[in-house]
This record gives structure tokens, C-alpha cells and sequence, in this order.
């Protein structure tokens, strides 16, 4: 384009035949195509960065939490071990806990259960009507 205006060897566009034309056009969208890429490219690597540093801080987080859940787990055994052995809050509380992880188990494995078999079998049964309820449309008026 700066060949036209600036009156080199280049002719106007209007003295172009069309094959020059069209190839003109097909370098100048490759060049469009290709900065457009470009630009996706660089877009996707700042947000995977973002992305990336977000997910180490969201970890990172989720690991202390474990950490307040144990010293919260420790003060239990402590403020109990103020009326009973010591030995006896840690036990009291490690049942409790125990016990919490079955019942959670149990709830998990009952969804599990749910969840099987993974085809969707009233999808399939209704397909399968459908597909009936056409052939017997088909059959109808093949007969009529």
C-alpha cells in the first residue's frame, strides 16, 4: 500500500488487473491471519500466567487450611484434656474423626453407585421409542 501512495514502481489499484488484485488481497489476509494468531498467542500465555500464578496461590492457601483444620483438631484434644486424661481426648477425637470419614465415605460411595452405569439410559430409551414410533409412521403410509 505504501508503494501506491508514495508513486513507485507499483501501479494504483485501479490499473491492477485482477489477478494482481486477488493476490494482493490473499498476501494481505495471510498477514492478517498471522498477526491475528500472533495476538491470540500472546493473549493465551498472559492469562496461562495469570492462570498459572492463581492456581499456585489457590493451593497454596488450601494447604495452610489443612494446617488450621490439624491446630483446630489440636486445640479440641487440648480443651478436652482440661476434664479428662489427655490420653482420652486424643482418643475421644480421633474416633470422632473416624467416624466422620466413614460416614463421608459411605455418602461418596452411595453417589458413586448412583452414577453407574455412565450412559444416560433414559436418553437411550427414549431415542429407541423414537425410532420405533418412526417406523411405524414409515409403515403406515407405505401401506396407504
Amino acid at each position: 500500500m505504501a508503494d501506491v501512495l508514495n508513486g513507485s514502481a507499483a501501479r494504483k489499484a485501479g490499473d491492477q488487473s485482477t489477478s494482481e488484485l486477488v493476490q494482493r488481497a490473499s498476501e494481505q489476509i495471510t498477514t492478517l491471519v498471522r498477526d491475528e494468531l500472533a495476538l491470540a498467542k500472546a493473549e493465551l500465555a498472559e492469562k496461562g500466567k495469570h492462570a498459572g500464578v492463581g492456581i499456585g496461590l489457590f493451593g497454596g492457601g488450601g494447604v495452610l487450611a489443612l494446617y488450621g483444620v490439624g491446630a483446630l483438631i489440636a486445640t479440641g484434644i487440648i480443651a478436652l484434656s482440661l476434664v479428662l486424661p489427655l490420653w482420652l481426648a486424643a482418643l475421644i477425637v480421633t474416633v470422632l474423626l473416624f467416624a466422620v470419614a466413614g460416614i463421608l465415605a459411605l455418602l461418596g460411595k452411595k453417589q458413586v453407585t448412583q452414577a453407574v452405569p455412565p450412559e444416560p439410559s433414559a436418553a437411550i430409551e427414549s431415542v429407541k421409542a423414537d425410532v420405533d414410533e418412526v417406523k411405524h409412521a414409515v409403515k403406515d403410509r407405505s401401506r396407504a
